[in-house]
């Protein structure tokens, strides 16, 4: 134990500690930390080598401190084509593809605006033409129940207020990507549709549509999760579980001249609270529950990191006590009180309100609508039954999945104070027997 940093005021979490985590996470060398890439690996191999210099051990079942899968990560040559009708629309110059299968997604043309999504009750495989759509707060809720629904195609007319939408998208269309082990399946093609040529679509509802794309060969391509334990006292009382994603969008379409993506934010900075709690627990006194410390890959491409982890857990999943994810913390929500993280999904479980009970900087999240609780790694495994949330700063901040999401645009002061404020309610939940529940109505399933 370092008597200097761990007394009777507890561990201090030091600002530049915070500040070398992310120095390196988020750096140029890096080139984003792309899902399912050798920058993905190193940024998993660094996390790994953290866990074991603070004293932690291989997960129960692993021979080290990284788990692996293989991704089916297909190309495609960028010249896709939309039919609707007799109307014929072309990649690039009239159409973004944002989201796509690898195979022609077909439906007929229904008109909604994007208020009406939520509400609205259409034919699996249906192709949505969404309207009314000015920002992304009111783009985003309507596609999440758009593909709740199952169609098989949205289409959104390009506004001012979503030009900024295909950087979101790290600039590069997102492909059925899979982990290996997975079928295959066709999900939803969606395309940001220019202006001019959303003009054009005219054609009545009911009509065909049709989006065409042509794969190129890639190479095999692993994800990396880096998964550090730290052995407690009572191996029947359980164990926590603390959690974030080590990758990013990688590089992209140029802004503003930068090309890379470096997610410093999103989530080097949820990389770095699960360091630097790993940090402080495993330098204090022996935890009666264990611990798992997990950086997942592949967040970006659907959370395969931790769909596989869910899969192929080193714990039972019945034995997980609850898990606290981090994203994006690495700057203030204007909403929320100062200091003071949002946790998605505050109502359904006691676990955000107990924690804030002893200490944490914790409080409900203002952005219901945007369903930020089912759009993190925490919601595979909440679906599964483990109570489950994700702990951020800001829900979409303004650098959000933009190549200025770096140093220079952390607060590394709040940061640093949120992580501090975690120490001991984690350490509390660690050494007690106070397990978390979902109350009543809280529990997810693929419905709520």
């Amino acid at each position: 134990m370092n008597v200097s940093l761990f007394g009777q005021s507890g561990w201090t979490v030091k600002q530049e500690w915070v500040s070398a985590h992310e120095s390196f996470l988020a750096s140029d060398a890096l080139s984003g930390r792309g899902s399912a890439t050798r920058d993905e690996q190193l940024t998993a191999t660094y996390v790994a080598s953290e866990f074991e210099s603070y004293g932690l051990k291989p997960a129960p079942g692993l021979s080290g401190f990284l788990q692996s899968a293989e991704v089916i990560a297909p190309k495609l040559d960028g010249q896709a084509t939309l039919q609707a009708g007799d109307v014929s629309l072309k990649e690039g110059d009239d159409f973004f593809l944002l989201i796509a299968s690898t195979t022609p997604a077909t439906g007929k043309l229904v008109r909604i605006t994007a208020a009406d999504a939520k509400s609205a009750h259409l034919a699996e495989g249906s192709a949505v033409l969404v309207t009314g759509a000015a920002d992304t707060e009111a783009l985003f809720p309507a596609i999440t129940a758009l593909r709740r629904q199952g169609v098989a195609i949205i289409l959104v007319p390009e506004t001012q207020g979503l030009s900024a939408v295909p950087q979101m998208f790290g600039g590069q269309t997102r492909v059925g990507v899979r982990l290996a082990e997975q079928p295959a399946h066709k999900g939803t093609t969606m395309a940001l549709v220019h202006a001019d040529a959303a003009a054009r679509l005219t054609v009545a509802d009911g009509a065909s549509v049709l989006v065409t794309v042509r794969e190129v060969p890639q190479a095999k391509r692993d994800t990396f999760n880096a998964i550090g334990y730290l052995p407690g006292t009572d191996p029947a009382s359980g164990t926590l579980l603390l959690s974030a994603h080590l990758d990013h969008l990688g590089a992209g379409r140029p802004v503003d001249g930068d090309s890379i993506y470096n997610g410093a934010n999103d989530d080097a900075s949820g990389t770095t609270a699960v360091l630097e709690l790993a940090h402080a627990l495993a330098a204090g006194p022996r935890l009666r529950r264990s611990v798992l410390f997990v950086c997942y890959g592949s967040e970006e491409l659907g959370g395969l990191g931790s769909t596989y982890f869910g899969q192929h857990p080193p714990v039972a999943l019945k034995d997980l006590v609850a898990n606290l994810e981090f994203e994006m913390i690495g700057n203030q929500d204007p909403k929320m009180a100062a200091g003071v993280l949002l946790l998605t999904g505050w109502d359904r479980s006691n676990l955000g309100s107990t924690l804030k009970e002893h200490g944490a900087l914790l409080g409900p999240d203002p952005y219901p609508d945007q369903h930020f609780f089912e759009r993190s790694d925490n919601y595979s495994l909440a679906l599964q039954g483990v109570v489950a949330h994700t702990a951020a700063g800001w829900g979409t901040p303004p650098t959000y999945h933009q190549p200025n999401d770096d140093l220079a645009h952390l607060d590394l002061a709040f940061m640093t104070r949120a992580i501090q404020s975690l120490i001991e309610p984690v350490r509390w939940l660690a050494s007690g027997d106070f397990r978390p529940r979902w109350n009543p109505g809280g529990a997810p399933n693929t419905g709520n």
